[in-house]
């Protein structure tokens, strides 16, 4: 875009002046993390910090054999980490990075991050939209057929979630990424991925994005 040129090392992996503000896992070890901490640390396989570099998100140095990540390449990783929590795709957040490549100055990084994330809410807003809209006419389409509603499987009101749950539920559908839901009802981050993996599991979803639309759609939570 505007005829400049992205940086990019020999990996296909970008050059990135100006990184926006993004959470990072609480208790972060000091200093450059090996793959096994950065793994950990951001609840993550090695597997997936491998397609990260694979697709230019991520860059590592190396230590011999090893791989090992800086500061830089930590804060770059908060940055795709939260990206992916709001179901972003690949795709838009290598458009993302290469935008903020050309970054002038860190306002303007900070900017493109920020709008970024308007984007992928307004996005999110659209499909929940979407997806009540054809639940009504499901529901209109059967009525006038005039048999009785079948009850679905999959909109089939979950087990009961306790107080904390909901509390996690709520802040779920606000697109907070588990590192901020942990700070808000002030956990370890590793609690909120267990909760989350039950919330999931209670409403019979494969990731808390479905989880979040049933919720929706249920009522137990509002839009």
């Amino acid at each position: 875009m505007n005829g400049e040129t992205v940086k990019t090392t020999e990996s296909g992996s970008r050059t990135i002046r100006f990184l926006p503000a993004a959470p990072l896992p609480e208790n972060l070890p000091q200093g450059r993390l090996a793959i096994a901490d950065m793994a950990n640390a951001f609840g993550v396989t090695h597997r997936t910090l491998h397609f990260y570099e694979e697709k230019g998100l991520l860059t590592a140095d190396r230590v011999g054999p090893m791989r090992v990540y800086g500061p830089r390449e930590i804060q770059q990783m908060a940055v795709v980490n939260t990206c992916r929590e709001t179901g972003m795709p690949v795709a838009a957040i290598q458009e993302l990075l290469d935008a903020l490549c050309r970054a002038a100055d860190q306002g303007e990084a900070d900017a493109i991050f920020r709008g970024a994330m308007i984007s992928r809410k307004r996005e999110l807003a659209a499909q929940q939209s979407t997806i009540r809209r054809q639940m009504q006419q499901i529901g209109e389409l059967l009525e006038f057929n005039g048999g009785p509603e079948i009850e679905m499987n999959d909109n089939t009101r979950p087990e009961v979630l306790s107080d904390e749950e909901l509390r996690c539920l709520t802040l779920m559908a606000e697109g907070y990424p588990t590192t901020r839901i942990a700070r808000a009802l002030d956990v370890d981050p590793g609690q909120v991925q267990s909760m989350e993996k039950e919330i999931i599991r209670k409403f019979s979803s494969n990731n808390r994005f479905q989880a979040v639309a049933k919720a929706v759609l249920l009522g137990i939570i509002g839009h």
